[in-house]
Parts: C-alpha cells; sequence; structure tokens
C-alpha cells in the first residue's frame, strides 16, 4: 500500500468560511503575452521549513497564516481545476524567501471590503476561475483529510 505523501501548506483564515491557501503570483516570461501571472502553490515536506516562511510573511505584514498538513496529490489537484501551479520544497533546502512586493488586497479582503461597502465598486470584479460550488466541494475534501 503506497502511503500518501503529506506536506505543509499555508492557510489564511483557516477553518471559516473565508479560508484561503498561500499562492505566489509569478510572471511568464517565455509567454507570448506579455505580463502574464499564474499562481504558484508551496507545498512544504518540512513543516519548520513552513513555520519559518509563514514568519517571513509575517515580517512582512502579512496577515498570520496556519500551517496545514495535507495531501500533495489533494492540493495537485485542486491546483489542476483552479489553473494554478504548484512546486514542492524539499526538507533542509535552501530558505525560501516570499516575493518582495505582496498583493496590495487578497482575494478575501477585496470580497470583505464589498461586503461591508453599500457603494458599487467602479471596476468590476474578475470572474472566478472556479464556480462556489466547486470551492465548496474541494474545502470539504481537505476538511477530510484532517
Amino acid at each position: 500500500m503506497i502511503t500518501p505523501m503529506r506536506v505543509f501548506v499555508l492557510i489564511f483564515n483557516a477553518h471559516t468560511e473565508n479560508e484561503g491557501i498561500h499562492s505566489i503570483r509569478v510572471g511568464d516570461a517565455s509567454s507570448s503575452q506579455s505580463g502574464a501571472v499564474r499562481n504558484k502553490i508551496l507545498m512544504f515536506e518540512s513543516e519548520d521549513d513552513a513555520l519559518r516562511f509563514a514568519l517571513l510573511l509575517e515580517a512582512q505584514d502579512f496577515p498570520t497564516p496556519t500551517v496545514e498538513m495535507l495531501d500533495a496529490e489533494e492540493i495537485k489537484g485542486f491546483c489542476e481545476s483552479a489553473g494554478y501551479e504548484w512546486e514542492i520544497v524539499p526538507a533542509n533546502s535552501d530558505l525560501i524567501l516570499p516575493p518582495e512586493m505582496n498583493l496590495e488586497n487578497t482575494d478575501w479582503q477585496i470580497d470583505a471590503q464589498k461586503e461591508d461597502s453599500y457603494q458599487s465598486d467602479p471596476v468590476p470584479p474578475a470572474a472566478p476561475e472556479m464556480s462556489d460550488s466547486e470551492l465548496e466541494n474541494m474545502r470539504r475534501k481537505f476538511e477530510g483529510l484532517l
């Protein structure tokens, strides 16, 4: 029997309706489209490495993430369905640093601002890559792993 590979990821607002997984936006220099970006989820083999990365994010005034252990295949499946990339960070590898520039507003902050505001947003929101029901199904699968 093959044992599932467990990895550690960073989760924001863990165990809430507003839960989100940390991703990094990376540019695509090989793309013919100028400025094309992709989202990448980091999967850490070592919990200590994930905790260090989380502390580095906090030092950049990022919200405090929770380190969660999940099955790597489940994360890969989520990435494929959401159009994200993924990267496994080997244990005891060189220290990975968060990008110097972070998004001004995360996806969950934008959603919260919309709920708190009664004024219409002059910029239409981008269409979600996954439907709410698809995201809810993925969230249930992730919770089932715990």
